[in-house]
Protein backbone atom coordinates (compact mmCIF):
# COMPACT_ATOMS: atom_id res chain seq x y z
CA UNK A 1 0.00 0.00 0.00
CA UNK A 2 1.32 3.32 -0.55
CA UNK A 3 1.61 6.10 2.12
CA UNK A 4 -1.97 6.47 4.09
CA UNK A 5 -1.51 9.89 4.21
CA UNK A 6 -0.92 10.56 1.16
CA UNK A 7 -4.07 8.56 0.02
CA UNK A 8 -5.94 11.10 2.40
CA UNK A 9 -4.56 14.28 1.34
CA UNK A 10 -3.45 14.76 5.36
CA UNK A 11 -0.11 15.35 7.26
CA UNK A 12 2.16 12.25 8.51
CA UNK A 13 1.63 14.55 12.09
CA UNK A 14 1.37 12.78 15.57
CA UNK A 15 -1.25 15.65 15.81
CA UNK A 16 -3.19 14.68 13.26
CA UNK A 17 -6.95 13.78 15.22
CA UNK A 18 -9.85 11.69 14.39
CA UNK A 19 -11.73 14.64 13.05
CA UNK A 20 -9.07 15.45 10.35
CA UNK A 21 -9.14 11.84 9.24
CA UNK A 22 -13.06 11.58 9.09
CA UNK A 23 -13.24 15.01 7.31
CA UNK A 24 -10.51 14.01 4.61
CA UNK A 25 -11.93 10.59 3.96
CA UNK A 26 -15.52 12.01 3.54
CA UNK A 27 -14.19 14.74 1.25
CA UNK A 28 -12.20 12.23 -0.70
CA UNK A 29 -14.88 9.25 -0.93
CA UNK A 30 -17.34 12.41 -2.16
CA UNK A 31 -15.49 13.07 -4.69
CA UNK A 32 -14.07 9.63 -6.04
CA UNK A 33 -17.10 7.12 -5.32
CA UNK A 34 -18.01 4.76 -7.98
CA UNK A 35 -21.53 5.52 -7.73
CA UNK A 36 -21.19 9.27 -8.64
CA UNK A 37 -22.82 10.17 -12.41
CA UNK A 38 -19.27 10.43 -13.87
CA UNK A 39 -18.22 7.13 -12.92
CA UNK A 40 -15.85 8.37 -9.72
CA UNK A 41 -12.46 7.25 -9.38
CA UNK A 42 -12.62 3.35 -7.94
CA UNK A 43 -8.60 2.92 -7.53
CA UNK A 44 -7.82 6.28 -5.53
CA UNK A 45 -11.66 5.56 -3.55
CA UNK A 46 -10.23 2.08 -2.78
CA UNK A 47 -6.84 3.61 -1.56
CA UNK A 48 -8.64 6.10 0.48
CA UNK A 49 -11.07 3.94 2.21
CA UNK A 50 -7.43 1.74 2.73
CA UNK A 51 -5.96 4.53 4.21
CA UNK A 52 -9.00 5.65 6.67
CA UNK A 53 -9.19 2.13 7.55
CA UNK A 54 -5.45 2.16 8.87
CA UNK A 55 -6.00 5.66 9.87
CA UNK A 56 -8.86 5.93 11.19
CA UNK A 57 -7.88 4.65 15.05
CA UNK A 58 -5.32 6.72 17.39
CA UNK A 59 -3.04 3.16 17.13
CA UNK A 60 -3.66 2.70 13.04
CA UNK A 61 -1.92 6.08 12.96
CA UNK A 62 1.05 5.70 15.16
CA UNK A 63 1.64 2.43 13.26
CA UNK A 64 1.12 4.21 10.05
CA UNK A 65 3.62 7.27 11.57
CA UNK A 66 6.05 4.26 12.09
CA UNK A 67 5.96 3.07 9.03
CA UNK A 68 6.72 6.05 7.41
CA UNK A 69 9.26 7.39 9.24
CA UNK A 70 11.11 4.38 9.32
CA UNK A 71 10.79 2.62 5.66
CA UNK A 72 10.60 -0.83 5.82
CA UNK A 73 13.29 -1.35 2.77
CA UNK A 74 13.83 -5.17 1.92
CA UNK A 75 11.35 -6.22 4.79
CA UNK A 76 8.70 -9.50 4.09
CA UNK A 77 5.47 -8.50 5.40
CA UNK A 78 5.67 -10.96 8.55
CA UNK A 79 9.11 -11.60 7.83
CA UNK A 80 11.84 -11.06 10.63
CA UNK A 81 12.80 -7.78 11.61
CA UNK A 82 16.34 -6.88 11.17
CA UNK A 83 17.87 -6.91 14.63
CA UNK A 84 15.09 -8.36 16.43
CA UNK A 85 16.02 -11.75 18.18
CA UNK A 86 16.20 -15.08 15.93
CA UNK A 87 14.52 -18.03 17.34
CA UNK A 88 17.55 -19.59 18.66
CA UNK A 89 18.64 -16.75 21.08
CA UNK A 90 15.04 -16.83 22.31
CA UNK A 91 15.27 -20.34 22.92
CA UNK A 92 18.23 -20.04 25.09
CA UNK A 93 16.50 -16.95 26.39
CA UNK A 94 13.43 -19.15 27.76
CA UNK A 95 16.13 -21.98 28.63
CA UNK A 96 18.02 -19.95 30.76
CA UNK A 97 14.54 -18.42 32.70
CA UNK A 98 13.59 -21.74 33.63
CA UNK A 99 16.81 -22.97 34.85
CA UNK A 100 17.49 -19.70 36.87
CA UNK A 101 13.74 -19.64 38.08
CA UNK A 102 11.45 -22.68 39.59
CA UNK A 103 11.83 -25.40 37.43
CA UNK A 104 10.31 -27.84 39.56
CA UNK A 105 6.90 -25.69 40.28
CA UNK A 106 7.15 -25.38 36.43
CA UNK A 107 7.69 -28.61 35.99
CA UNK A 108 4.32 -29.33 38.40
CA UNK A 109 2.43 -26.76 36.12
CA UNK A 110 3.30 -28.60 33.07
CA UNK A 111 2.19 -32.33 34.31
CA UNK A 112 -0.78 -30.93 35.80
CA UNK A 113 -2.00 -28.86 32.01
CA UNK A 114 -0.98 -32.25 30.85
CA UNK A 115 -3.26 -34.55 32.51
CA UNK A 116 -6.04 -32.32 32.66
CA UNK A 117 -5.65 -32.30 28.79
CA UNK A 118 -5.53 -35.74 28.88
CA UNK A 119 -8.51 -36.47 30.90
CA UNK A 120 -10.69 -34.47 29.62
CA UNK A 121 -10.11 -35.73 25.74
CA UNK A 122 -10.11 -39.22 27.58
CA UNK A 123 -13.87 -38.64 28.87
CA UNK A 124 -15.02 -37.07 26.07
CA UNK A 125 -12.94 -38.94 23.14
CA UNK A 126 -10.79 -37.07 20.64
CA UNK A 127 -13.40 -34.75 18.92
CA UNK A 128 -12.79 -31.54 16.58
CA UNK A 129 -13.13 -29.21 19.96
CA UNK A 130 -9.84 -31.69 21.28
CA UNK A 131 -7.67 -28.60 19.80
CA UNK A 132 -9.77 -26.44 21.85
CA UNK A 133 -8.81 -28.43 25.56
CA UNK A 134 -5.09 -28.23 24.53
CA UNK A 135 -4.90 -24.71 23.72
CA UNK A 136 -6.72 -24.17 26.83
CA UNK A 137 -4.30 -26.11 28.79
CA UNK A 138 -1.47 -24.73 27.16
CA UNK A 139 -2.77 -20.98 27.52
CA UNK A 140 -3.29 -21.78 31.10
CA UNK A 141 0.47 -23.09 31.62
CA UNK A 142 1.69 -20.11 29.63
CA UNK A 143 -0.11 -17.51 32.00
CA UNK A 144 0.27 -19.25 35.26
CA UNK A 145 3.88 -20.36 34.74
CA UNK A 146 5.74 -17.01 34.42
CA UNK A 147 6.12 -16.21 37.96
CA UNK A 148 8.14 -19.62 37.95
CA UNK A 149 10.52 -18.02 35.32
CA UNK A 150 13.83 -16.11 36.71
CA UNK A 151 13.66 -12.35 35.46
CA UNK A 152 15.22 -11.68 32.39
CA UNK A 153 18.70 -11.04 32.42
Amino acid sequence: MTNPFDALGVPASPELTDDDVRSAWRRIAAATHPDREDGGDPAAFAAAAAAYTLLRTPAGRDEALADVSEPAIGRVPGGPVPGKSSLPSAAATIGWRIRHGRPARLAVRLLVATAAAAIAIAIAGWQPASIAVLTGALTWLLRTGRPDLAAPS
